[in-house]
């Protein structure tokens, strides 16, 4: 049997020095990359044995990759999560949009999406805010210049969703963008910038896209609440009833922007946590559309977050298993 292995590892080579280290690591036999793998686990293993490491840090089975896009609309590093169970067969893509003052790694860590990624087999995605484009890194939702389509912020958040797209086995229905505060509001500008590239979107604690088109209305719009431009794709809104930071009018705003009809509301609790309530909304034909969760008693924070991480509410019902179950029951209609 002919041995295609010196070939790939050349072909990985390739892609590695032009910048692809996602790409190289698809190009490598899957003997390669398990060898890798058992490698990395057995470090883990390792690193949860010296002193001063938290025991059960080490990662899940998948892998994180740093990878950076640069296209007309701008430069941005981002991370991709590619879990264990990828095998080059499509798969759903999620892209997260990290809140102000956090990063990446902190927000995977405190939403758990990671974990949630291993166990669906889903690839997830991390634009990573610089401090160069915003010194508390939040998101510039509030820029008319990072509003709209193919420029900005907008166009570069939806460049990495189609790099991913490029370099993996990414099923083209199946795409989704979510974020909290500064990103949940990001992402609703993305999702009225891009219809044709993602199925559905979460906002967690943000507001709606073009609520706000300079930083005096954001602080206003953040204050007060105010509707902005419906999004005219299947919408999950999470949102604290207590949250000080952005006002949860901004959620109802966001539910109510779609002009869609209230078919339910379900009121439920968290044992030993937070009661909730959920809207869910229906479209024109009778499918439903919107959920909007209000979140009792919590504040800006990603309910049924990991304290692990930052803005977090570990009380509250998962908003990354309901974004997750919202996502797969609506794949983009062709």
């Amino acid at each position: 049997m002919h041995d295609t292995r010196p070939n790939a590892l050349a072909d990985a080579l390739r892609r590695l020095r032009a910048g692809g280290l996602g790409r190289a690591w698809a190009a490598l036999p899957q003997g390669l990359r398990d060898l890798g793998r058992r490698a990395g686990e057995g470090v883990a293993r390792l690193r949860d044995r010296l002193p001063g490491i938290r025991p059960g840090a080490a990662p899940t089975p998948g892998h994180v990759l740093s990878e950076t896009f640069a296209g007309p609309p701008g430069r941005r590093a981002y991370r991709l999560y590619v879990p264990g169970g990828y095998r080059g067969r499509p798969r759903p893509l999620v892209v997260m949009l990290h809140g102000c003052t956090q990063t990446p790694e902190d927000f995977a860590t405190g939403t758990g999406m990671n974990a949630l990624a291993e166990a669906e087999t889903i690839l997830v995605a991390y634009p990573e805010q610089p401090r160069s484009a915003n010194q508390a890194r939040c998101w510039n939702w509030y820029s008319p210049a990072d509003q709209g389509r193919d420029s900005g912020e907008t166009g570069i958040i939806a460049g990495i969703t189609r790099a991913v797209m490029d370099a993996y086995a990414v099923d083209p229905r199946r795409v989704y963008v979510a974020g909290i505060s500064a990103g949940g509001s990001a992402a609703a500008n993305v999702a009225v910038a891009y219809p044709d590239l993602y199925a559905a979107v979460g906002v967690h604690s943000g507001l709606c896209a073009g609520a706000a088109r300079s930083l005096s209305g954001a602080i206003a719009a953040m204050r007060d609440g105010v509707a902005g431009t419906a999004s005219p794709i299947p919408t999950i809104v999470f949102h604290g009833d207590r949250d000080t930071t952005v006002n949860p009018k901004n959620a109802a705003a966001l539910a109510a922007a779609t002009g869609e009809r209230l078919i339910r509301r379900d009121e439920g609790q968290v044992p030993n946590g937070r009661a909730y309530e959920r809207h869910l909304y229906a479209d024109a034909a009778g499918r439903p559309a919107v959920e909007h969760w209000v979140i009792h008693g919590s504040g800006h924070a990603w309910s049924g977050g990991d304290p692990a991480g930052s803005y977090t509410d570990p009380q509250g019902p998962s908003a990354t298993r309901e974004m997750w179950r919202f996502f797969k029951e609506h794949p983009r209609r062709t």
